[in-house]
Formats: structure tokens, sequence, C-alpha cells
């Protein structure tokens, strides 16, 4: 008999063993979990961790009790000014009533579905009420900078940032999300933030600002240029009264220095002629001869000439 016992509790415990998953699960801390029977929800929902248990035939259907992102695709949106724009928008959501969440969405990809529906047309629903600078500039800073230090801009080349806004990026994105809000509150999710992450022009737009940021930064550049002409002008006329200085002090002391040397040689020539003038006479009289004649000079001398007379007497004196 207590074979069988034995043989009975050893079966009992297997046959335990195989339920015990079906009979029990554990809810982690991050989720948040749901009981269905044949489809269709049974009692509230789980949201706190624990081993829990439910009978063999029903299910658990898992959700995440975090914080989850939405990323939004590019949409082409028209402005209240008539301007198209592109607007890519993320947002932060969370799932705060499973039961809602799962007779709404199902999971995941069924919540982007229902996201990208409500967000996108709050988004459009609010784009369109304001002008275009009201979703690009979150701030009047731009306007109060340039009075501030008096800057000097073209106007009609950054007329866009001088315009002053109202409500601005963020007052808009807080609308989009109360707007989107609303709508969404039946499904489960709750929305925590709408951002826009990034605004673009369409093409047509978009070459018409960079041909004004590029006149803009022409005529920047232009600016700068024609101050660097006008400061390398002043260098350069500074650099030639310098010269001109140097130059004429340098002329001047030359000239006091060959003057000096003149006066020396006069004096040199003077005492020299004072002590046999014969001499001197001779001296300059080769000075002449080496100054007038070369190589290519003809002469015809008479017999009287002096210049005959001591050509002659030096060949003589050779011979």
């Amino acid at each position: 008999m207590k074979k069988y016992i034995g043989i009975i509790v050893l079966v009992l415990f297997i046959v335990f063993a195989l339920l015990a998953k079906e009979l029990f699960f554990i809810v982690q801390e991050t989720d948040q979990v749901i009981v269905t029977q044949f489809g269709k929800p049974v009692g509230e929902a789980i949201t706190t961790a624990g081993l829990r248990f439910k009978l063999p035939w029903q299910k658990t259907i898992y959700f995440e009790k975090r914080v989850l992102r939405w990323d939004g695709d590019p949409k082409d949106m028209p402005t209240k000014d008539k301007r198209n724009i592109f607007i890519d928008t993320t947002a932060r959501w969370q799932i705060t009533d499973p039961l809602l969440f799962y007779q709404a969405a199902r999971n995941i990809n069924g919540a982007a579905k229902i996201l990208d529906g409500y967000i996108d047309a709050a988004t459009r629903e609010v784009i369109s009420k304001f002008n275009h600078v009201e979703a690009i500039r979150s701030s009047n800073r731009i306007i109060a900078i340039v009075q501030e230090e008096n800057v000097q801009y073209d106007v009609s080349l950054v007329k866009e940032a001088m315009v002053k806004i109202e409500f601005g990026r963020d007052s808009l994105t807080a609308l989009i999300l109360k707007n989107a809000a609303k709508k969404i509150k039946d499904t489960g999710i709750t929305l925590i933030d709408v951002k826009i992450k990034r605004i673009n022009y369409i093409d047509e737009v978009l070459k018409d600002v960079y041909r004004r940021m590029i006149a803009e930064r022409n005529r920047i550049a232009e600016k700068y240029r024609s101050e660097g002409k006008g400061q390398r002008a002043k260098v350069e006329g500074q650099i030639k009264k310098e010269l001109q200085t140097i130059q004429s002090q340098s002329y001047r002391k030359v000239q006091v220095i060959r003057g000096k040397a003149d006066a020396e040689a006069l004096k040199i020539y003077a005492d020299a002629y004072g002590q046999d003038p014969d001499f001197y006479g001779f001296l300059k009289t080769l000075e002449t001869y080496e100054q007038t004649l070369d190589e290519k000079t003809t002469l015809i001398l008479g017999t009287n000439s002096e210049y005959f007379r001591l050509l002659k007497g030096f060949r003589l004196n050779e011979e």
C-alpha cells in the first residue's frame, strides 16, 4: 500500500510540476499584465511585481510599464502664411491603462499607428493656425541682440529673423501635446510630451532661403573685404611715408658726406697746385686724356701741338 501511495505522490508531483508554468506567472517591476480567457480580459490589470496564479486555460499578455518613445515621419504641412514646411516630431508616452490599451491597440505596433494618427493630426491642426516663423523660433532673442548692440543688417535678407513672434515653437508644441493627449486618452495611452525634432522648408522655399543666406554672407564678406582694403591702404601709406622719411634723411647724410669729401679733395688739389703747379697741370692733362680718348679715337695733330709734343716726348723716353 505504501508503495502505491509513493507512486501516486510522485505522479502528482510530476503533474504539478508540468502544470506549474501554466498555473503561475511572474510579474517584473517593469511589466504590467492582463489575463485573458478565450480572448477576453479577466479581472483587473496586474501592475505590481510578484508571483501570480492563473488557470491553465488562461493566457497572460505583458505590457511595458516604462516610458516609451515614438518617432514620426517628416510630414509636409501648410502654415497660416501659405508656407509648406516639413515637420519631424517625436514624443514620449506610457501605457497607463493596460485594459484600455489592449482593447484599442493590442500591442506596440498598434500603439504606433494610433500615435501616428493623433499626433500628426494635432500637429497639422496647430501648424495651420500660425505663421511659419512661430514654429521655427522660440523667442525674440535675435531682435533683442540687434537692438541692444545696434547692429546694422540688411532687413530684406533677414526679414524672417527680425519678425517678432507672439507664441514660438515651445508654445506650439505644448498646444500640440494638449490637443493630442485629449484625443488619445481613451486608448490607455498617456502622452508625456511632444517635441519638434526638425523643421525644414520644401525644395522651392529652401532654394530661396539658401539664396538669401548666400547673398547675406557675400554682403558681410564684401564689408570685411572693404575694411581690409582700407586698412591695407592705410598701412601702405604709412610705410611709404616712413620710407620717404628714411630716404630723405639718408640722402641728406649722403650729400653732407659728399660735400665734405669734395671739400677735402679740393683742399688736397689746392695744396698740390700750390706746391708744384706744373706737376698739377700735368696730372690734370693726363686725366683729360683718359676721359676723352679710347681705342677707337683718331686724332689729327699738328707738329707744334702741345699734345703731340707730350706724346712724342713720351715715345722718345721709351726708346
